[in-house]
């Protein structure tokens, strides 16, 4: 792995407004590029929007699906790519070959070659369908880079077979915190009031977005998954009103110790950099584990245990 500035963006998209979206992208990816930025990693779903989207039908979600090949938010990726000589990643709703419809991160290459991460554990419509493969591509800047959309991070076995596949840095782009969720211990909502009066009192956001529904949790595992894996961790998520929640921000980049680089959890759209230091890497807690594992021991990870179910049912059903 060579030297790295990465950075972490987060902003607040627009419900199926994809020209403003792209618009922020644009912008945002120009700042980033002045602040000689070689990954920028955008949230997932920030091209369409997403929590608006778990009540739409078919023909609503196919109305804003793309394809990758040809398709003109990708197209407009590649050519911010080429533009500003710079790896980007943004989220997307991709129509697949096979006519389905996917939650899709696209990350593209100043070289012109584009990779594309399926989300394994979508939730967020009926009608979209889960990825059933690992994305760990090279990219031009020197780096051999994985990719991780939201849910997906929770399964700890994700984030180790990225690194058994030689990620270096695991792009993590989320749409997160503030949320209303079924366990009685994790995150919770968020008045959009005060999102909306964000500028006239800025610190009744902020300690909303430090505290258990944004920051507090994402410390309870996210830096593990970095440390046990010796990887850098770029984690971008939305901020802001997401249709009846409010996204938490706290974009943030980890070393491979789980340590913080950079973070923020201002209430605003924001570009979080940081400089990767491959020279951390080797001698790593994570990749010393790495070298201890025993396949022999893991084969019952391969069989079911009858306790799996979609993540549609586990994300919304309730616990006791």
């Amino acid at each position: 792995m060579q030297p790295i500035k990465a950075a972490a963006v987060q902003f607040n998209h627009q419900p199926g407004d994809k020209h403003f979206n792209l618009g922020r992208v644009r912008k945002l990816s120009e700042l980033a590029s002045r602040m000689q930025v070689d990954l920028a990693v955008f949230p997932e779903m920030c091209l369409t929007g997403y929590w608006h989207l778990r009540d739409f039908d078919r023909d609503q979600i196919a109305r804003l699906a793309e394809p990758i090949e040809g398709g003109w938010s990708a197209d407009q990726l590649r050519h911010l790519a080429e533009e500003h000589s710079m790896t980007i990643g943004a989220g997307l709703i991709e129509k697949g070959d096979d006519d389905a419809f996917y939650n899709s991160y696209v990350v593209a290459m100043p070289d012109g070659n584009i990779a594309v991460h399926r989300k394994l554990h979508c939730f967020i419509n009926e009608h979209m369908s889960s990825g059933d493969s690992y994305t760990v591509f090279d990219i031009p800047q020197g780096a051999r880079v994985g990719v991780l959309i939201c849910y997906d991070n929770n399964i700890g076995e994700n984030v180790r077979i990225n690194a058994l596949m030689g990620a270096e840095i695991l792009l993590a782009p989320h749409q997160t915190g503030g949320c209303n969720s079924p366990s009685p211990h994790c995150m919770g909502t968020i008045d959009p009031e005060l999102w909306r009066n964000r500028e006239n009192d800025p610190e009744a956001i902020e300690a909303e977005f430090r505290g258990p529904k944004g920051r507090q949790w994402l410390q309870r595992w996210l830096p593990a998954r970095a440390h046990d894996n010796g990887l850098f961790y770029v984690f971008s998520n939305g901020v802001g009103v997401d249709d009846n929640e409010v996204r938490t921000g706290n974009s943030m980049i980890l070393d491979p110790y789980g340590g913080a680089l950079a973070e923020t959890w201002k209430a605003e759209d924001a570009v979080v950099v940081a400089d990767l230091d491959p020279s951390l890497q080797p001698g790593s807690t994570g990749r010393r584990w790495l070298k201890s594992r025993r396949p022999d021991l893991y084969q019952p990870l391969t069989q079911p245990t009858g306790i799996e179910e979609d993540t549609r049912k586990v994300r919304f059903t309730p616990v006791d």
